[in-house]
């Protein structure tokens, strides 16, 4: 019963020291795959960003988006051309955690609840 106790205690210990990396300045520019499942289909998309635009290439088109940095880690994208409605919302992207060359990310259209995940991974 005692190695149990101080086992939890020297997992609690460890696990709570410890904290994913988060460096999120090293990704505001560079040029990024991102790639989803899309109706059963593995997609990717490349995109550039510098500190105010982001260039995403998807299936042979380009689109401009600004770029808002909140802070360090969160920016809203908001497309200079929209071609709908729904091009026109912005959205807020938040960086979750960072690698050494990746981030996950989590993604919504400003104001609502519903959010997704993925992971962008830097080329250069």
């Amino acid at each position: 019963m005692r190695n149990i106790f101080v086992a939890l205690i020297l997992f609690s210990f460890f696990t709570s020291c410890y904290q994913q990396e988060r460096n999120c300045k090293k990704f505001h520019t560079g040029t990024f795959e991102f790639e989803t499942l899309l109706n059963g289909t593995l997609e990717k998309t490349i995109f550039e960003r510098n500190a105010s635009f982001e260039i995403d290439h998807y299936n042979g088109k380009s689109d401009t988006s600004s770029i808002r940095w909140i802070n360090d880690c969160e920016y809203i994208v908001r497309k200079l051309h929209p071609k709908s409605m729904a091009e026109e919302k912005a959205v807020h992207m938040k960086i979750l955690t960072t690698d050494k060359d990746s981030y996950t990310f989590e993604y919504s259209l400003v104001g609502a609840t519903k959010k997704q995940r993925g992971t962008a991974k830097k080329t250069n």
